[in-house]
């Protein structure tokens, strides 16, 4: 009986012992799994595409997209003031230089006209200066005459300055003459002028001046 106790206990002694074997593998055997699984987790980090790290938002793309059309309106918009204000400034250069040739243009308007006058103004001093000296009236008549048919010669010529004939027995033409008065006259079957006050003047056609005159009528 005591022999069968003894072997009993040594058999629980065993079973102790495995359990310790065991547990001391596992504790060798843990750092090793350990190590594994990290040797795992790195690999698949590693196996990660590079990618998808350098994969641009959308968000962002659109945003630069959308910059760059500002800054493109931006110069438009830059460009567009510059051309404006150069444009503003032709147009007020252009104004100005209308109005100094408008200007002159009525100030020096008459310019060849009175250039056209001063050749028959000196004939006229020149007459005047000779009747002076020589004290003959007859010449300077004559000068006076020669310079007046000049003169009367150029504004025609140049200028379509004519006078109207509103001599003595000249039919009345009220278009052209004024009457200052009007008589009756026998022997005369239409009105016409009796005597010239003003004469009148025609430019390029058009009545400038009328001729001022007394009219006679045919007496009833």
């Amino acid at each position: 009986m005591k022999k069968k106790k003894k072997n009993k206990k040594k058999g629980s002694e065993y079973m102790a012992e495995e359990k310790e074997l065991d547990k001391t593998e596992e504790k060798k055997v843990a750092p090793e799994e350990v190590e594994t699984k990290e040797t795992e987790a790195v690999e698949v980090e590693e196996n990660i595409p590079e990618e998808s790290e350098k994969e641009e938002d959308p968000k962002d793309a659109k945003i630069s997209e959308l910059e760059a059309k500002v800054k493109e309106l931006e110069e438009t918009i830059s460009k567009m003031k510059e051309d404006e204000l150069r444009r503003m400034a032709d147009t007020e250069n252009y104004k100005k230089r209308l109005r100094t040739e408008k200007e002159n243009a009525v100030k020096y308007a008459n310019e060849s006209l009175i250039s056209d006058l001063l050749e028959p103004l000196d004939n006229f001093a020149r007459a005047i200066d000779s009747a002076t000296q020589s004290q003959d009236f007859d010449a300077m008549k004559t000068g006076v005459v020669m310079v007046n048919d000049q003169l009367l010669q150029r504004l025609k010529t140049n200028w379509g300055l004519e006078m109207i004939d509103s001599k003595v027995g000249t039919p009345f033409d009220p278009n052209k003459m004024e009457a200052y008065g009007v008589q009756e006259k026998e022997g005369i079957t239409e009105e016409e002028v009796s005597m010239e006050c003003n004469k009148g003047w025609l430019l390029h056609g058009k009545v400038l001046r009328t001729a001022k005159v007394f009219v006679a009528k045919p007496k009833k």
